[in-house]
């Protein structure tokens, strides 16, 4: 439900709606602008968010489908996902293959019933028997094995699991890769990375909630523990509500994000037994209004002091109240360099009260504090993204900051991330607002970060790239982020942090939070599809071989060389068989140099589709002329048709080696993929059963070859192999001039 509310120190944190994990503070002031972003409107509580401090009475606006989370839910449920472009591509093969076969099968038809070659139940046996020999039977047997296989590999050694087959190969075709900053980019956890005091700047390592890091000035390691800078660790920790904990050696907080981060320099810095001594007597908890938070504390020798920690400026008033003399300018330039760095900027000071309290109030403060020192905020961007971000630029994968947060703050994370290369661009969610839906689809293509963004620009944003012929994938963990993470070609939720929202609307969740795990996946993809093509690549002309071996049978009204059984057996016995070799094959060293392949990208290009006709014609000419030469030699029907099933298998076990990598069959790039020797072997063993053993002879009218047959078969498979490496030489010497 959404409230308009009469607050006290009422702070709502909204990361379920905005991603944004630090709590917002709420008034019940009317707002001057009507259009503002979910993170800015600071007058309405929101259904799922939680209190985390103050009170407030509110009134019920919104109910069920008119509330945030229920605008969010109906754009899930609308959302329509679109086929990946594995299935796009396999689709419009198969049905040009089948216009192919069925064309050919037509002219046939025509052809024998002109020429009255063949009776009428004898040419439609023919004819069906040459659509079944061209048809790849193999095909989705081993497209599903591979994809199968390389969704148990992501799982078991990439973490992550997919939800369906096809998205495994999805992610290498992606070109655009939008992501949600808080908890994906970075580690969703505040710390501090800068400390400013007696105008000297120090630098503190170590990120999240983990204490452990060391002081820096000057980029060098200092063991300085000045008076001053305890005083000021003291402040951070004393002025704080919240709690940080350990748990199987996760260090995380109950509180304020920000006070969670002065909880663990203190550990960082601070000796434990500082803290011990000193007794928390009263709390002055933060409020909008004053923006600070003050605590009374009791020190061993009986003396009391308050801490003060808050904004900036109201602390340089403290200052000054002190110390005429403060020197506000230079501090000011300070803070506001450190939030131009996307920093969140807080000082502290203390004082020493005139007489022992027992409570604190705002009154006790008014004769002002002595500065301590300004601190630097930051969620800190993850170690591993920036490796994996610089691994997709090289990529051509364009990545895209999504986030609820603060342009500033968004543009300065990506700059230290390395978010695209040159000059970022940024639009916040209001401005987006206002484009027209051809606007929209350049703003989407153009900029790289969206800050102020609600759930709906984030949906609205995939569509505009989707329009622009993108293939996107969409990262994210909370409940904002479902509608998109549906309706993108893939969507990504975070495994441990992500909401049940998000991993229902993702076809993919990393089980590690680690948005490096992308850039692997990606390379897995790429390598998937690599296969899948190489397998097709393999697979049709060989199968193509044996329809041509009928259909030229037909046309020249010659004897049928080849038994349907004999047919069956090449097609999906040896097929198959030696199509697994594909599944373990390792990915090509270029895979992360590629760009992305177009959304209109065809499974087989022209000059591929024009290998494929060569070798089918070749593989089908080298079969006949061989079964010609062996009749003409004297040889019986049944030794001729023998031999000829073993060339047709033998040729395709040479095509295997030109198939399997873009370098040459005779280099060390034939020796990667040891399982393919075993497979090859495997089918070899197969032949020799099916031409020597009695019981296979008689189920697919086979005979023993001699060694002269033997030696034909080597030759005329090594053949193709001869003539598909001749046409691979010539194409890299093409590739080698052009570049």
């Amino acid at each position: 439900m959404r409230h308009r509310s009469n607050s006290l120190d009422l702070r709502i944190e909204e990361a379920t709606l905005t991603g944004e994990a630090d709590a917002v503070t709420k008034h019940a002031e009317p707002l001057e602008e009507a259009d503002l972003p979910l993170a800015e409107q600071t007058n309405m509580a929101f259904s799922s968010t939680t209190v985390v401090n103050g009170s407030g009475l509110g009134i019920v606006v919104a109910t069920g489908q008119k509330t945030e989370l229920g605008k969010i839910s109906t754009a899930v449920a609308t959302a329509k996902t679109r086929p990946t472009p594995l299935v796009k591509e396999i689709n419009a093969l198969g049905k040009t293959v089948s216009i192919c076969v069925l064309g050919a099968a037509v002219l046939l038809f025509i052809l024998g019933m002109l020429f009255e070659t063949y009776s009428l139940p004898v040419l439609t046996l023919a004819i069906v028997t040459m659509i079944v020999g061209s048809i790849p039977e193999g095909l989705p047997a081993t497209t599903s094995v591979i994809l199968a296989l390389g969704v148990a590999d992501l799982a078991k050694n990439k973490n992550a699991i997919v939800k369906s087959l096809p998205s495994a190969e999805t992610l290498g075709a992606v070109d655009v890769i939008a992501t949600d900053k808080t908890g994906t980019l970075t580690k969703n956890e505040m710390t501090v990375t800068d400390i400013y005091f007696d105008e000297r700047h120090f630098s503190v390592s170590g990120s999240g909630y983990a204490p452990t890091g060391a002081l820096f000035i000057n980029r060098k390691p200092t063991n300085e523990r000045e008076a001053k800078l305890k005083k000021l660790l003291l402040a951070g920790y004393f002025a704080n509500d919240t709690t940080l904990t350990q748990n199987d050696d996760i260090w995380t907080i109950n509180g304020e994000p920000t006070d969670g981060a002065f909880l663990t320099v203190y550990h960082k810095l601070m000796p434990t037994k500082e803290q011990i001594n000193l007794e928390k007597l009263a709390l002055l908890p933060f409020d909008s209004f004053h923006r600070y938070m003050a605590s009374l504390v009791k020190l061993p020798n009986g003396t009391q002091k308050i801490y003060l920690k808050g904004a900036p400026d109201k602390v340089f008033n403290f200052a000054q109240q002190q110390d005429q003399s403060f020197n506000r300018s230079f501090w000011q330039a300070k803070a506001d360099q450190l939030a131009k760095q996307g920093k969140r900027v807080v000082a502290l000071g203390v004082i020493k009260p005139t007489e022992q309290l027992t409570k604190l109030t705002h009154e006790h403060l008014q004769s002002g504090f002595s500065f301590l020192g300004l601190v630097g905020i930051i969620d800190p961007p993850r170690p591993e993204v920036i490796a994996a971000l610089r691994e997709m630029n090289k990529a051509k994968v364009e990545v895209k900051m999504i986030t609820g947060d603060a342009p500033l703050t968004a543009a300065a994370i990506g700059r230290q991330l390395g978010l695209a290369p040159g000059e970022l661009q940024t639009i916040t969610g209001p401005i987006w607002d206002q484009l027209t839906p051809e606007q929209k689809v350049e703003a989407a293509v153009k900029n790289q970060i969206f800050a102020w963004t609600t759930p709906e620009n984030k949906l609205e944003i995939i569509e505009a790239l989707q329009q622009k012929g993108k293939i996107t994938a969409m990262t994210g963990d909370g409940v904002n982020d479902a509608p998109a993470l549906k309706k993108a070609d893939i969507g990504v939720a975070m495994g441990i942090k992500g909401t049940d929202a998000a991993k229902e609307a993702a076809d993919m969740i990393l089980t590690d939070d680690n948005f490096a795990t992308l850039a692997t996946a990606i390379k897995e993809g790429r390598r998937i599809y690599d296969n899948i093509k190489k397998s097709i690549l393999f697979l049709l002309p060989t199968s193509f071989a044996e329809g041509l071996i009928i259909f030229l049978t037909l046309l020249f009204d010659q004897e049928m060389p080849l038994q349907a059984t004999q047919l069956l057996w090449i097609n999906l016995v040896s097929a198959i068989t030696i199509q697994f070799a594909f599944i373990f094959e390792p990915g090509a060293s270029d895979l992360m140099k590629r760009p992305p392949r177009k959304s209109n990208h065809q499974l087989i290009s022209g000059r591929e589709m024009l290998q494929l006709g060569y070798v089918s014609l070749l593989i089908a000419l080298v079969g006949l002329g061989a079964y010609e030469l062996l009749i003409a030699t004297g040889a019986t029907t049944a030794l001729a048709s023998t031999a000829m099933v073993n060339i047709i298998v033998f040729s395709k076990i040479f095509y295997l080696f030109n198939i399997r990598t873009a370098e040459s069959a005779f280099s060390r790039a034939s020796f990667t993929n040891k399982k393919a020797f075993g497979i090859i072997l495997l089918m070899i063993g197969l032949q020799l059963g099916l031409t020597y053993l009695p019981f296979m002879q008689n189920a697919f009218s086979t005979t023993a070859m001699q060694l002269g047959e033997w030696s034909l078969t080597i030759i005329c498979g090594f053949s193709i192999l001869a003539v598909t490496e001749l046409d691979k030489f010539f194409k890299l010497r093409l590739a080698h001039i052009k570049n």
